[in-house]
């Protein structure tokens, strides 16, 4: 799977948009459109740490977090 089609699909696992993904894990929100568009790579660490984060929440779109 691709970055943008990776980091897409864990937000969307969050139930987030992307502004409150980006709110939520501090990544600033041009980096993560930028990720999505593909204009940018994430580091591979960085997509497996939100992966772990993730699926260790166990988040599902009813859990969405609304902090």
């Amino acid at each position: 799977m691709d970055c943008r089609t990776k980091i897409k699909d864990l937000r969307e696992r969050t139930g987030m948009n992307r502004k409150e993904f980006c709110g939520y894990f501090q990544i600033p929100y041009r980096t993560v459109t930028d990720w999505e568009l593909g204009n940018r790579h994430a580091p591979d660490y960085v997509l497996r740490v939100l992966e772990y984060y993730i699926l260790m929440q166990n988040w599902t779109e009813e859990d969405k977090c609304e902090d």
